[in-house]
């Protein structure tokens, strides 16, 4: 276990309470990358467990697109070749109140170099339909409702 994910507990409450005073509301992204043999990218973070979708925060002055084509090329390795579908909007008040996530749907990238800077421990293509065990709830969620047609929840 990485030293990231033992402090996690004690670190994450540090650095909400810092964002909470310098930020009214905190917006991030998340690419949801698929393959058209229907694979979808997820990668495991050092710092939290489980399997995600790529992403990160939006900075201030920073475009959603912008900031998804720097998470998506940094996390995974791909670059976009065309401007994604945006999924949704959810809220996130269950992890951090004021927090919301941009969804996107990408079907036309191109594999690159990444740059993680040791965030990520691993990243890998699975079936959509053959999840890890450890897949994240919000992220089957969310492939549900891209992929099995049921609206977009209010929540992430």
């Amino acid at each position: 276990m990485s030293w990231k994910l033992r402090f996690e507990p004690v670190l994450r409450p540090l650095m909400q309470a810092h964002w909470r005073r310098t930020r009214g509301m905190t917006l991030g992204v998340q690419g949801c990358a698929m393959t058209t043999e229907g694979k979808v990218c997820l990668v495991r973070h050092t710092y939290r467990p489980g399997w995600h979708f790529p992403g990160g925060g939006v900075e201030r002055g920073e475009t959603l697109s912008a900031a998804l084509t720097k998470e998506m090329r940094e996390e995974a390795g791909l670059a976009l070749t065309a401007a994604p579908r945006l999924v949704s909007v959810y809220s996130n008040e269950a992890k951090f109140r004021g927090d919301h996530i941009a969804l996107y749907l990408i079907r036309d990238w191109t594999a690159c170099e990444p740059d993680h800077r040791d965030e990520i421990a691993e990243v890998i293509w699975t079936p959509a339909d053959d999840l890890p065990p450890e897949t994240s709830p919000a992220t089957r969620r969310r492939l549900a409702e891209i992929l099995g047609g049921t609206p977009p929840a209010d929540s992430w």
